[in-house]
């Protein structure tokens, strides 16, 4: 893969070919890209035969439009063969548009609107602002132009800027203007910082050049020289605002390379705020003023190459201005920046993770440049420091500047290596920020966190204090992680490092996600999540061994991003990591097994039926224990909440307490209680108990009239629903209750009607009809010939339905169970996949089970989701005679996993191996003719 330089310069031979007025080269020759006086020659020969200015505009718009065509073409390519010269390709774009703009001015001056005999107050300069003003510009950007003249804009002026603009328009230049005088530009850049902002990235075009001039001047004297401090307040306040509307992380996997954290926008906001102060156009003098150490700067281009070279491959890839990186625009800009597959991974997450790496940087950067600017009083200390009455007491050898925590000697580090965790420790401690300057001194010093440094008693001591003995460790976890810290002191921790999982299930890198479940595990201790989870809230309260549960979540994904099965490799590191942690036989041997099966619980509860008693019990025989039990579900919840903000939800919460609670009676009241026989006696118990009303010879019907199978699958208020429909149900009667299943966070739709073949895979297409996921499923056959149905259903945004919209969910059940919709059909225009989403891979597999049940055969099916998937895999297995007696369904971002407890027709499971391979090729033809129909849709 092509490594960016760590300069742009150099990058061809001949520098003659690429002489022009900016202090860049270009990424392809200047006389190429726009040769500005080759099209004043033949613009004057055509623009001489012209009878009027109609045609002149036209004429000029024609030429021009070839020339950008061109123009942009050399760009392209020459971009495209160095995907990673991005400082050269942005220069070259604002070339050529400044070509254009100096050709359509020289047009409207010479032909349109000469002025032979000006005066003193008709004079005009065209002025760059914004982007455009500091000449970066990626294929899309907007052209902000400033027309400036010295007094009230005149009828000649006037009409100079309208033909400059139509003929600009023509071009298909996206262009944002002002016509403004100095004076205008000076009081209004005083009341308003977004028009300051672009003022401060003026650059003179052409036109009157003393115009421009005096305004440069005037800005600075009358303007930035007295205003720095607000202006740098204003830029950070807006700076926290952006970050806000960006989802507030550095680590969101759909980032804005723009206005995203650690983006591009962050870089030039600290070009801005040193202009500004300084009135300089080059962040090179960052250095100079003591701002950055050489290596800094380094990082700050590097950094600055690769947001550019990715913002201009999404332009190019999008054709049009696109800051968002999403995950089909991963794919194509990972392509052509050169990232390929190797090591496990896709190339565009290695793209990701490399991008996540400079989004750090830039953070650091800003942090270091932040903390400077205090130190010259240009930015107010933060609020939480000012509020304090003291300063923070710390031990030494550090101490307090600017209220944060900092080393007065850097060789601290050097005579005494276990500082470097040390002053994580205190800043824990004290409640302190660590000053950039120290962070500088740590960063320089990583090498000194070696093995001699890993295996002493004080530095295993104060790495494991980090996690539990002070406040939250997410705030020290996460800048020990940034400024390399962490994966020194636990080199295996380096790998996940900013590293991207490529789906749409993961809302963070893994490090990310790895801090955050250690987050929310010390909310859960610290009681802020009781009424969310009161069972791991509980468990907690109750006493347990912290640190094997800390040091598990933080391994937990360790083994991520290699070809072999990440919870297995990550069993295998944590062998070798805990006892380097201190930790004893048998902590270690804990923390292994909870990184081994730390899916094992929810993978459970969420693929598997737990009303099935084999599913508890084995379940049961794996973890073994209560003690288990309680880590694995506190290692499970802080999983599932640390996948993103809006992963976790009332039904996972209940299958998983319904699995803990089954779990942890048969571990301590025995297996035997986990048989079918206990469980519908006290189900039928109960039934009768919520039917008071009902007679003795309804409720012995009505008990009598089912399988052990439905006792078992179901709550009481569903068989309480069930009962109802059935009482005096005829064999044309079609019955559909709906109702909200508060524990479940889901609404449950129940359907009773004479039992035919197909009635899963109609009632399934006509949930998905009107927009419905199925979460779960049972469907059942009474003694008597009637099938009963339970789906429980939610929204798009993983909610039960509004009551407004259950009149339609019933009324389709009802036309889909009577013929009057043919589901297929109906389905097809919306059974298709979005833009955003075809560039996940998702492998097809299928595997037949007939352990996990007594009495089913568990076919569980992963492969990629889409509307009309349920229904065509439910479908297939009707047409082969398949009864069903549950389906499962997680759902994993753009991954489904549905799992069906099926029998044949004869009540049997599937043993024959050549009836698996055949039922298996009939569900893979199924799902690939449904990809290849949702693809055309």
């Amino acid at each position: 893969m092509t490594q960016l330089p760590k300069t742009s310069a150099a990058l061809v031979s001949d520098a003659d070919d690429f002489e022009h007025e900016g202090p860049e080269p270009l990424v392809a020759p200047a006389f190429v890209v726009f040769d500005q006086a080759a099209a004043q020659d033949d613009l004057t020969r055509i623009l001489d035969d012209c009878a009027d200015a109609k045609a002149i505009r036209a004429a000029t718009v024609d030429y021009l439009k070839d020339a950008n065509a061109k123009g942009r073409a050399v760009i392209k390519k020459a971009f495209l063969a160095e995907p990673t010269h991005a400082r050269p390709t942005t220069a070259a774009y604002a070339f050529l548009t400044d070509g254009l703009v100096r050709t359509v001015h020289w047009v409207a001056e010479t032909y349109l609107h000469r002025n032979t005999n000006p005066t003193k107050g008709e004079r005009l300069a065209v002025i760059a602002v914004g982007g455009y003003g500091r000449a970066e510009m990626a294929p899309h950007s907007d052209v902000d132009l400033l027309f400036l003249t010295p007094t009230k804009i005149t009828a000649w002026a006037e009409s100079t800027i309208e033909s400059m603009l139509y003929m600009l328009w023509d071009l298909r230049l996206k262009v944002g203007q002002a016509s403004r005088t100095i004076a205008d530009c000076i009081r209004l850049g005083r009341e308003d910082f977004t028009i300051r902002t672009s003022l401060v990235e003026q650059r003179y075009i052409c036109g009157d050049q003393t115009l421009g001039d005096e305004l440069r001047d005037q800005l600075w004297t009358d303007l930035f020289q007295s205003t720095a401090s607000e202006f740098i307040e204003a830029k950070l306040e807006e700076r926290a605002e952006r970050h806000r509307k960006q989802g507030g992380q550095r680590y969101m996997v759909e980032p804005n390379v723009k206005e995203g954290k650690g983006g591009l926008r962050d870089l030039q906001s600290l070009f801005w705020m040193n202009k500004y102060l300084h009135g300089v156009d080059d962040p090179g003098n960052l250095v100079e003023l003591g701002v950055f150490t050489d290596d800094e700067f380094e990082t700050f281009l590097r950094a600055e190459d690769f947001l550019w070279a990715t913002r201009c491959h999404l332009h190019l890839v999008a054709s049009r201005p696109v800051d968002q990186l999403t995950f089909d625009m991963q794919v194509e800009v990972a392509d052509a920046m050169g990232y390929t597959d190797h090591s496990g991974r896709r190339g565009v997450e290695h793209f990701m993770q490399a991008y996540f790496r400079h989004a750090t940087s830039v953070g650091e950067l800003t942090r270091i440049f932040l903390t400077a600017l205090e130190n010259d009083h240009l930015k107010s200390e933060p609020m939480l420091m000012r509020i304090f009455k003291r300063k923070p007491r710390v031990r030494a050898p550090f101490a307090i500047e600017q209220n944060r925590i900092t080393v007065p000697d850097p060789e601290v580090f050097v005579e005494t290596p276990v500082n470097m965790l040390r002053i994580f420790e205190e800043a824990l401690r004290t409640g302190t920020l660590i000053h950039p300057n120290a962070m500088r001194i740590l960063a320089a010093n990583i090498p000194l966190v070696d093995n001699n440094l890993r295996s002493t008693p004080e530095a295993k001591r104060i790495f494991l204090d980090l996690l539990l003995k002070h406040d939250n460790p997410e705030r020290s976890l996460r800048r020990m992680n940034e400024l390399g810290v962490l994966s020194a002191f636990i080199p295996e921790f380096e790998p996940i490092v900013a590293m991207m999982q490529f789906n749409m299930y993961h809302s963070y890198t893994v490090d990310e996600h790895t801090i955050q479940t250690i987050s929310h595990l010390h909310r859960i201790e610290k009681g802020e999540l009781l009424e969310d989870l009161p069972v791991a809230s509980d468990i907690i309260q109750s006493g347990i061994n912290r640190k094997v549960l800390y040091v598990a979540l933080l391994l937990h994904d360790i083994g991520k991003g290699r070809p072999e099965d990440h919870s297995i490799l990550g069993a295998q590191i944590a062998r070798k990591v805990c006892p380097r942690l201190g930790l004893s036989k048998s902590e270690c041997e804990t923390v292994e097994w909870l990184v081994r099966y730390h899916l094992l619980m929810s993978d459970t509860a969420q693929k598997r039926d737990i009303a099935d008693p084999r599913t508890v019990r084995d379940f049961a025989k794996a973890v073994k224990s209560v003690g288990r039990l309680d880590l694995l579900l506190l290692v499970t919840v802080c999983d599932i909440r640390g996948v993103g903000p809006d992963t976790w939800n009332n039904w996972k919460a209940s299958l998983l307490r319904a699995l803990y609670r089954q779990t942890r009676r048969a571990l301590e009241g025995g297996m035997e209680a986990l048989n079918r026989e206990t469980r519908g006696a006290e189900a039928k118990k109960t039934l009768r108990a919520a039917l008071p009303d009902w007679g003795t010879k309804d409720l012995r019907v009505e008990t009598n009239r089912h399988y052990p199978p439905y006792w078992q699958g179901l709550h009481v208020t569903a068989h309480v629903d069930v009962a109802h429909l059935l009482r005096g149900i005829g064999d044309a009667d079609i019955r559909v209750k709906l109702t909200m299943d508060e524990d479940r966070d889901a609404t449950r739709a129940v359907c009773v009607m004479a039992d035919h073949p197909g009635i899963f895979s109609r009632i399934a297409g006509a949930l998905a009809l009107v927009g419905a996921n199925i979460v779960d499923a049972r469907t059942f056959t009474t003694k008597d010939g009637y099938a009963t149905a339970a789906f429980w259903v939610q929204d798009a945004n993983e909610t039960p339905f509004e009551a407004s919209r259950l009149p339609r969910l019933e009324q389709m059940i009802g036309k889909t169970l009577r013929g009057e919709v043919i589901t297929r059909d109906a389905l097809a225009p919306k059974d298709k996949i979005k833009k955003r989403e075809k560039a996940f891979r998702v492998p097809t597999t299928i595997t037949f089970d007939n352990d996990g049940s007594d009495i089913y055969t568990i076919i569980e099916v992963d492969t990629r989701d889409r509307p009309g998937l349920l229904h065509d895999l439910t479908r297939t297995l009707a047409a082969a005679n398949i009864n069903i007696g549950s389906a499962i369904i997680a759902t994993y971002g753009e991954q489904v996993v549905d799992a069906f407890y099926v029998k044949d027709m004869f009540g049997l499971k599937f043993y024959s191996e050549s009836k698996q391979k055949s039922l298996e090729r009939n569900l893979r033809d199924a799902i690939e003719r449904g990809v290849e129909r949702a693809a055309e849709a």
